[in-house]
């Protein structure tokens, strides 16, 4: 199982230990390293920065969001910092939700979620192969467009730079059955957001089509400390954020899993209560058994014990949430 250390996105400001956390990993064998966007700070431009600060590790996105831009602009991205990285760049897409994508992006959240992923994927793998002008018969990404608004100039082209590489690995951030399955067949890996060793069979039918080699790479944070509970606290509050007020109470994705995971009385409570402003309750309302089964946290001895239940399953790359170089040190001695 490699390790990866996850950045996610910054939160005021730049985040100043960012760049020392990413040498600290590199330095410890860290397989890769990733950011993530959201409503503020965008996924490229902090990975850019690390890669001219770094020469070895792979450099990922976890994730950045589709409809932040097009398929092509995307693709554009991607295959520039790979030439500028020599070829380190793992490019994980994730179509967010209807609060982000109409409200932040202001364009529509799409009725066929599976169609606009694939469409998505078929354009950026396109660009990235060159093998001739980017030609997609699609209904949310049709290239050349084609619409009864346009002036109907528009010509199929292809990239005047050639990419670094074709195969650039392409991940995709699913969370339901169905995308998760789809996730098999049009991608090289699947970055869950969260995972318990515990319960593999939440998503075993969904991954029964993955092809050999196929990546499954999950984040999840990693904190040595003493005090348990105490460990626990900035993963109760990220999952009270996260699964009260990163979507609609009536169509939140991080609630969803969260009751496909055996917590759904507590889902709906923890929605709840964020939803009407408790958003301390909301957070002391997350069950420490959830927080503990899709994190590693507490003292080395624990943290090397739970480790071995990551490594019985399909997990191929463990991205780690560590906010300290101590973590991060324990963590690749206990994998190594």
């Amino acid at each position: 199982m490699r390790l990866g250390l996850a950045l996610g996105y910054w939160g005021r400001g730049p985040a100043p230990g960012h760049v020392p956390l990413a040498q600290e990993a590199e330095r410890l064998g860290y397989d890769s390293v990733w950011t993530a966007e959201s409503w503020g700070s965008d996924a490229f431009t902090p990975l850019t920065w690390i890669a001219a600060q770094t020469s070895t590790i792979k450099l990922g996105t976890a994730v950045a969001q589709m409809a932040a831009r097009s398929p092509t602009t995307t693709a554009m991205h991607a295959l520039t910092l790979d030439h500028l990285s020599g070829g380190r760049v793992m490019l994980g897409l994730g179509l967010s939700g209807p609060q982000v994508v109409e409200g932040w992006y202001g364009r529509p959240f799409p009725k066929s979620p599976l169609t606009a992923t694939r469409e998505y994927v078929e354009v950026v793998r396109q660009v990235l192969r060159r093998a001739g002008p980017v030609e997609v018969d699609g209904r949310f990404h049709p290239l050349p467009y084609r619409g009864a608004d346009g002036t109907g100039l528009g010509k199929a082209l292809k990239p005047i730079t050639h990419p670094l590489r074709a195969d650039l690995p392409l991940l995709l951030g699913a969370e339901g059955p169905k995308n998760v399955a789809q996730t098999t067949r049009i991608a090289d890996g699947w970055l869950p957001l969260y995972w318990s060793p515990e319960r593999p069979e939440v998503y075993a039918d969904s991954l029964t089509g993955a092809p050999e080699g196929f990546l499954v790479a999950p984040m999840t944070q990693v904190r040595v400390c003493d005090d348990v509970a105490e460990g626990l606290l900035p993963v109760k509050t990220m999952l009270g954020f996260y699964i009260g007020g990163m979507g609609h109470a009536a169509r939140n994705f991080h609630a969803d899993l969260m009751a496909r995971m055996g917590y759904e009385e507590e889902a709906r409570r923890i929605q709840r209560l964020f939803l009407e402003g408790r958003r301390e309750e909301a957070v002391l309302a997350v069950p420490d058994a959830f927080a503990d089964e899709i994190s590693l946290v507490g003292p080395r001895e624990r943290i090397a014990e739970r480790l071995e239940l990551w490594r019985k399953g399909p997990v191929t790359d463990l991205l780690a949430l560590a906010p300290d170089p101590h973590s991060l040190r324990v963590l690749a001695e206990l994998n190594a």
